[in-house]
């Protein structure tokens, strides 16, 4: 993956963890703004870390590896990084305020 220039992958990471973030808007609405915020940067900050991870093992799975090209590869596993990470979060939050709600 490191046939492409730093810029480029950086773009690429930066889309991707972008893309699943927003993605992940029509998925499960966020119940306030700071829900959403913290979500939103959630799914950004676990696109860019995982992203180069998550686009490798997701390519091998698929079988595409030797198809598509680094940029698409990390592009593919920033936003799928975002959109796991984003969601769970509001999973759990969800689960948390209900428990909560349970024990009053």
């Amino acid at each position: 993956m490191t046939d492409a220039p730093d810029a480029w992958m950086w773009t690429a990471r930066g889309a991707g963890a972008l893309a699943g973030s927003g993605i992940s808007l029509a998925y499960m609405l966020p119940g306030s703004r700071r829900e959403a915020a913290l979500r939103f940067a959630v799914g950004v900050v676990s696109g860019l870390v995982f992203g180069g991870t998550a686009g490798l093992k997701i390519a091998t799975e698929l079988g595409v590896k030797e198809t598509i090209g680094p940029l698409e590869t990390m592009l593919m596993g920033s936003a799928a990084a975002s959109l796991l990470a984003w969601w769970g979060l509001g999973l759990l939050i969800r689960a948390i305020r209900h428990k909560s709600r349970d024990m009053r």
